[in-house]
């Protein structure tokens, strides 16, 4: 058994690592919980979609068309989605979980975990949220595109190469932070 001088050395010798996981486990929650709190004012029983889902649909149909593709996009009649029609095949759906809030929620947590400074830290979620966004758009656009012409291999683009692509961007976004903005690289030296 630990004496209480021991734990408190080993919270001292520790405590970076517990100030990290304590912010990072308190911002996650908070968002987390908020963002469920707004999912729940749909219904999805009655097959309603949350607002940022129908925007994310619109915004990748309205990319499909500027690059000259023809798109379109309807509610799902019989589930909570959107669906993704390219010259005039469906080829995809947009539910809740395709608008990256999940992974937007989890890449602030990691900044703000790893931040010193508000300003700095609030621009760099802000950037990267945005970015995030974007490329998430540009992702289903061309999710629906590669789903059209190759749908035989649509477990491996969609399970795995797609997810990918985001998660990818997240972690570079993460190495920026913490390598050239957060400074924590400079105090370990």
């Amino acid at each position: 058994m630990l004496k209480k001088s021991q734990l408190k050395t080993l919270f001292f010798q520790y405590k970076p690592f517990f100030t990290f996981l304590l912010k990072f486990l308190l911002f996650y929650v908070v968002f987390t919980f908020i963002y469920k709190s707004y999912l729940n004012t749909y219904n999805p029983s009655m097959n309603e979609v949350d607002g940022i889902s129908k925007l994310v649909a619109n915004q990748t149909k309205d990319l499909l068309v500027f690059f000259g593709h023809d798109a379109a996009i309807q509610p799902h009649p019989t589930e909570p989605s959107i669906k993704i029609f390219y010259k005039e095949k469906y080829v995809s759906r947009i539910v809740e979980g395709c608008n990256a809030i999940s992974v937007m929620i989890l890449f602030a947590a990691f900044i703000f975990a790893f931040s010193n400074r508000f300003l700095k830290t609030f621009l760099f979620i802000l950037i990267g949220l945005f970015l995030i966004y974007l490329l998430n758009i540009v992702r289903i656009a061309l999710l629906s595109y590669a789903l059209y012409y190759y749908p035989a291999y649509e477990e491996l683009l969609h399970g795995t190469i797609f997810p990918l692509f985001i998660y990818g961007i997240v972690f570079l976004l993460w190495i920026v932070w913490v390598t050239q903005f957060s400074g924590y690289d400079k105090k370990a030296n």
